[in-house]
């Protein structure tokens, strides 16, 4: 598929469409696992190539490194005007609460969790499940936010809201820390200056 959309210039889904009802003749489809055998040889070949790369570039995380990601973090996955992080994906969850505990000191009672989860999710399996991620038991007492629908194809544990109560300043730091990170990646021109003064 991918060869003929390139050879044609037509998104693979079109090919899809084509394609969905021509039979592959046996000698064919040999061929065609071979060389899906030797992409996947290729791909996992690249994987632990791209690890030893991101070992020796990054040898250790420092504090301010920790810092940075927790803002950027929020910067794309948190709300604007209150302090709430949320998130389908378990190890970003993870990694947020990890920096808001050794880097910012919040404890579990700052903690306010919540979980939005679509209605055919088995409610007691998902909290059990967030509550490994977190590191914190999350009780019946929990508050749930039901979808309607299914969850077709998205994680089946639903998406978890983090809270920190009374979180204002901290929201202030994390806004701060990522104007300082643009400040610094992308300076402003005199252009820019003058325009604004």
């Amino acid at each position: 598929m991918p060869q003929i959309s390139d050879k044609l210039k037509i998104s693979k889904s079109t090919v899809y469409y084509h394609l969905k009802s021509v039979k592959i003749p046996p000698k064919s489809m040999e061929k065609l696992k071979a060389r899906m055998k030797g992409s996947q040889i290729l791909r996992e070949r690249n994987i632990v190539l791209s690890r030893k790369v991101a070992k020796r570039e990054i040898r250790s995380i420092e504090r301010k490194d920790l810092i940075i990601i927790a803002s950027i973090l929020y910067w794309a996955e948190g709300a604007k005007k209150d302090f709430t992080f949320t998130n389908t994906d378990p190890e970003m969850v993870k990694v947020f609460v990890f920096i808001l505990r050794e880097v910012y000191g919040i404890r579990n009672d700052d903690l306010k969790i919540s979980l939005r989860l679509y209605e055919d999710l088995d409610e007691l399996e998902c909290r059990r499940f967030w509550s490994n991620i977190i590191g914190l038991s999350l009780g019946e007492n929990t508050s749930i936010n039901v979808l309607f629908g299914s969850k077709k194809g998205k994680l089946k544990y639903g998406m978890c809201r983090v809270r920190v109560r009374k979180s204002g300043q901290l929201l202030k730091e994390f806004n701060s820390v990522k104007e300082r990170a643009i400040e610094i990646m992308c300076p402003r021109s005199s252009m820019d200056r003058t325009r604004d003064s």
